[in-house]
């Protein structure tokens, strides 16, 4: 029998928590509001995904040391620029043999750390126990058990395996893989990415526009990828277009539907206060545009979506600087 706990209880970390329950794995999942915690205990998740009933297997608690206790996986779905205050508060509690597991996708502001990078520097944690999950996984979809795949990637294989034979459901496929970093870099640049879309979206442009967007976006997150030791094959896999593509086309998606408004004429302050959420893109783009500057990665796109949210630039600006860019080979 595996034990999983799961630190965070947002959608996708209570969706994934059900995914591990419906694989047979029993889950503790660690919240800090004690009103969520309730809500979990009492079978369903209200304020993030009131039309999942949560199985028997997923019980809640606001005590991290009990969350942790026992556990063969340890899941973290807190947001990403909070997880090494996160892992300062409960890190120590994490069993020191459990596989480790990365729900989150950016980078973080100031170190320009991966996600699996700040687990091993701020929780301890050796980096053949950290594995990350990432893929087209739409939470709302996936608490209505509709099929989808995902990436489950670790150094180490016997981990990978571990983590995708606690979470094969019916209707969640886990694929192997030992790319972490093509992994992470194409999981936290594909909400930059998605702003952009949205942005075109919100303007009036139509799909030779938006797909476009995607498919130089994909170009770009190619190049930082592969700088950084990526293979090249991972973004043209699940973790990589496929996770492009649902999160740059999907109105479930916070990114999306964030850089809509923002397309529409909004300001990023007006869109957090209708929305009461910072998308991820947000939070992320200036971090991942000074690792691509780090290393010489040209990212134009990600360049003009940080102009846009950290210097005020329209969208018709960022618009018109990403078309006035000298012409080029498409493989350039």
């Amino acid at each position: 029998m595996t034990t999983a706990a799961v630190f965070g209880t947002g959608s996708w970390g209570t969706a994934f928590a059900s995914v591990l329950a419906d694989s047979g794995t029993d889950v503790t999942m660690w919240g800090r509001r004690s009103e969520v915690v309730d809500a979990i205990n009492a079978g369903c998740n209200e304020e993030y995904l009131p039309e999942l009933r949560l199985s028997e297997r997923i019980s809640a608690t606001a005590d991290p040391a009990e969350a942790a206790s026992g556990a063969d996986i340890v899941v973290l779905a807190v947001p990403s620029q909070t997880l090494r205050a996160n892992l300062g508060d409960w890190g120590s509690t994490l069993p020191t043999d459990a596989a480790v597991v990365s729900l989150m996708k950016g980078v973080e502001l100031g170190t320009t750390q991966r996600m699996s990078e700040v687990i091993a520097d701020a929780g301890g944690v050796e980096p053949a126990r950290i594995v990350v999950v990432s893929g087209p996984n739409l939470a709302r979809e996936i608490a209505v058990k509709q099929p989808a795949a995902s990436v489950v990637a670790a150094s180490d294989e016997r981990m990978a395996q571990r983590v995708a034979d606690a979470c094969a459901a019916a209707y969640f496929r886990p694929y192997t893989h030992t790319d972490v970093v093509g992994t992470e870099i194409a999981g936290a640049t594909k909400n930059v990415i998605a702003l952009a879309v949205g942005m075109a979206e919100g303007l009036g442009m139509g799909d030779n526009s938006k797909s476009s967007i995607i498919t130089r976006g994909l170009a770009e997150t190619t190049r930082l990828g592969t700088a950084l030791g990526g293979d090249a094959v991972t973004f043209a896999g699940l973790a990589g277009v496929g996770d492009l593509i649902a999160t740059c086309m999907s109105p479930l998606s916070r990114n999306h539907s964030f850089g809509v408004r923002l397309g529409q004429g909004m300001t990023v302050a007006e869109v957090v206060a209708v929305t009461n959420q910072t998308a991820e893109g947000v939070k992320s783009c200036t971090s991942i545009l000074d690792l691509a500057r780090q290393h010489g990665v040209d990212v134009p796109i990600i360049e003009q979506v940080n102009a846009m949210i950290t210097e005020g630039k329209s969208t018709p600006e960022v618009v018109e600087a990403l078309l006035s860019r000298p012409r080029k080979a498409e493989t350039g």
